[in-house]
């Protein structure tokens, strides 16, 4: 009732505003994508770009679109994901620059030093990666993943540094300020690996035992989550079909009448 849901490939607002948005993008702003960085790091000569498609270079347009379709204003995200949120800026102004203030310059808003997380091999978590906690993984699923994780061989009576543990993180990004500073003693008075994990996943685990039940309800009932999409899907149409006539008019796409 309070939010939105609904499929991109429902609505096709996003794809013409994309391809719209494209031509006031420049090639030097996508040459510094992150994505297509990573794409072609370490490779050199004519065959850099070799398997590099149109969609993954013209990406961060698509995600501008996402943005720039319903006028967000304000767009919630992760440190890794301010570039986005600026590419979108920066399109969105020299279009406006062209046509006057059709489309909302977003800001992005980081709410939180856990915005973003380590994953299970360092880097960070992603799907992408193969290295991450699922949220709603089954309970013996989330205790397997939990103790599997890697830790240093200091004894239990050494002293830890919680700041460079990936334990600890996942502990803080859910925990009160006041139970984190109360494991942090415990870090710095000596604590045994094993009672770390095992305090993070109880921790968790009564955590998110409501929300894992409210998730498996919804992915077994297929036509109920239809039912979501497809009202968020008109819902959402009403928003950027609004958008995309003040666009078409602009630019000169269709009747003009």
């Amino acid at each position: 009732q309070r939010v939105i849901f609904y499929r991109q490939s429902d609505i096709p607002e996003i794809f013409e505003l994309a391809w719209v948005l494209s031509c006031f993008t420049a090639k030097g702003l996508m040459n510094r994508a992150h994505a297509y960085k990573a794409a072609v790091d370490g490779r050199a000569g004519a065959d850099a770009d070799r398997g590099i498609s149109m969609g993954l270079y013209g990406y961060p347009v698509l995600m501008a679109a996402d943005i720039l379709a319903f006028s967000a204003d304000q767009v919630p995200v992760g440190p890794d994901q301010l570039q986005h949120v600026e590419m979108a800026r920066d399109i969105a102004g020299r279009f406006n620059h062209a046509f006057g203030e059709i489309l909302v310059l977003p800001k992005a808003v980081v709410r939180s030093a856990h915005a973003q997380l380590d994953g299970l091999d360092g880097r960070k978590m992603s799907k992408s990666y193969g290295n991450t906690v699922e949220l709603f993984m089954p309970r013996d699923q989330l205790h397997a993943t939990i103790r599997g994780i890697r830790t240093n061989s200091l004894p239990p009576e050494a002293p830890k540094d919680p700041d460079q543990c990936l334990l600890y993180k996942l502990y803080a990004a859910f925990a009160s300020s006041t139970e984190t500073a109360s494991l942090r003693r415990r870090y710095q008075e000596g604590i045994a690996w094993k009672e770390v994990k095992e305090a993070l996943f109880v921790y968790l685990d009564e955590l998110l035992a409501e929300p894992r039940r409210r998730y498996q309800a919804l992915v077994e009932n297929d036509e109920e989550l239809e039912r979501i999409l497809s009202a968020g899907a008109v819902q959402a149409r009403e928003i950027s079909s609004q958008l995309l006539t003040k666009v078409r008019h602009a630019t000169g796409i269709g009747s003009q009448t």
